[in-house]
């Protein structure tokens, strides 16, 4: 028979995706919808390729929070990679704080001016009106698990701040992460939309309030 080589999707397979289709349709139906918030967390969608994982709105709420205190009164904040932060920190409307995004997926360049394209290959390539020590923190979540990688990452940071450091990332870059950024390790533990493989931890330089 001519229709046994026809291949055939299991059933739970199918099933799968048409609930993957179902999901992507009601996102788009929000996208459209009046209540639509551009900033909210999944407004823009995960790419696993470029190894992104958005915080759940607990986490992000709570680093949120904890910068802009960090950050005082007409404080400047730069998010490098680590976009929910930035998203919930816009959701708040703040006219107390600015805030920056340094990102290489350049989906986020509908975030205009406060968008800034980063390659963590390349730290120091910023913009020439992106002065050194010009923000009160830093919040960094590198996208990859890498002692190179955060190194690179690190040079920006550094670059970057005045002082204050937020760094999120695995628990099993916490030695690389004291050496490389003089951070330490705090008790807050972020929690993401999709559970991760690898323990996640968050790491400061200063007293915060994730302790």
């Amino acid at each position: 028979d001519d229709d046994d080589d026809i291949p055939q999707l299991s059933s739970h397979t199918l099933a799968a995706l048409q609930e993957f289709y179902l999901e992507q349709q009601q996102r788009e139906g929000m996208k459209t919808s009046q209540g639509f918030n551009q900033y909210s967390i999944g407004s823009i969608e995960e790419d696993w390729q470029l190894s992104q994982f958005w915080y759940s709105d607990e986490t992000a709420s709570c680093l949120a929070n904890e910068a802009v205190v960090a950050a005082g009164k007409g404080g400047r904040i730069a998010c490098v990679s680590a976009p929910s932060v930035y998203q919930k920190l816009k959701e708040r409307d703040g006219k107390d704080f600015s805030v920056c995004i340094l990102e290489y997926d350049r989906r986020f360049s509908v975030y205009g001016e406060e968008f800034i394209f980063y390659d963590y290959n390349h730290p120091l390539n910023l913009p020439e009106n992106i002065l050194p020590h010009s923000f009160d923190i830093v919040i960094a979540d590198p996208p990859y698990l890498s002692e190179e990688c955060l190194q690179k990452t690190a040079e920006t940071i550094k670059y970057l701040t005045r002082g204050k450091i937020l760094l999120c990332t695995g628990a099993v870059m916490e030695e690389q992460a004291a050496k490389h950024l003089g951070v330490k390790i705090c008790k807050f533990i972020p929690k993401h939309l999709r559970n991760l493989a690898n323990e996640f931890r968050c790491y400061v330089n200063y007293a915060s309030g994730l302790d």
